[in-house]
């Protein structure tokens, strides 16, 4: 009986991995089109300032579903981080129809900073159930 319940347990745990592992190669991929693609495509859009809020969105979810994931907060975040200057540089200098904002990184660091709050509260709450 013990046996039982032991795998079962193992295999909820390994397929919840799974679903963390995949939720962040889908982040990465959307993160990395949006932030990388030639073509900037804002219609529909018809608010101020939805590109930062874009931006957040995706550098948030790269960083919440990577530790979610398991990926070690040592390597993920500063690689994020860099990529926050670094995509913005690339924008400016090597892609025609896109424009590098400094402000663009503010809103990508900030991200991150969301991302990694979220996501090391999630698994402090995973970890110990029932404590803060």
């Amino acid at each position: 009986m013990i046996d039982s319940i032991t795998t079962s347990t193992e295999v909820r745990t390994s397929r919840t991995a799974w679903v963390w592992r995949v939720a962040f190669v889908v982040a990465c991929g959307i993160h990395l089109y949006g932030v990388y693609s030639p073509h900037q495509d804002a219609s529909g859009v018809d608010f101020p300032y939805s590109d930062k809020l874009a931006h957040l969105f995706l550098f948030g979810s790269v960083a919440y579903f990577g530790l979610r994931a398991g990926v070690p907060a040592r390597y993920l975040l500063p690689v994020v981080a860099a990529n926050a200057v670094v995509s913005e540089i690339v924008q400016y200098y090597w892609l025609p129809f896109r424009s590098g904002d400094p402000f663009d990184s503010v809103a990508d660091l900030c991200g991150l900073a969301l991302g990694a709050w979220l996501g090391f509260r999630a698994l402090r709450t995973q970890r110990a159930p029932g404590t803060t």
